[in-house]
């Protein structure tokens, strides 16, 4: 059986005529994040006006150091969008500690079930 992480994915709406901000803000992000020792993945993608977040943390607690880490510029992005949709995926023990630090964010919860590990 494998061990999952602990996976975020936000979708950001941008809003009209805000791309390039926006865009601007992800070199800033990535740098940040780079920082973080237990990061396990982190990168942006775009289609048209909508920016998602593909990331993934060793555990709840990485998670929320990366959160803190990223906060500043998680506000700016919410100037410049919406966060139209998040997602948080991982082991039910890990999400559990992330349920109530996150809530304001209302985010869409999935437990782990199977999966295969390389």
């Amino acid at each position: 059986m494998s061990q999952p992480n602990v996976s975020i994915h936000p979708y950001f709406k941008v809003h009209p005529g805000q791309l390039d901000a926006a865009r601007a803000l992800l070199p800033q992000f990535v740098a940040r994040t780079a920082t973080e020792p237990k990061c396990c993945y982190y990168e942006f993608t775009i289609n048209s006006d909508e920016v998602f977040c593909r990331e993934a943390y060793a555990d709840a607690e990485a998670t929320l150091a990366h959160l803190e880490n990223v906060g500043a510029l998680l506000g700016e992005m919410l100037k410049l969008s919406d966060l139209v949709r998040l997602e948080i995926h991982g082991p039910a023990s890990e999400l559990e500690k992330l349920k109530g630090p996150l809530a304001n964010f209302k985010p869409a919860w999935f437990s782990y079930a199977e999966g295969v590990e390389r």
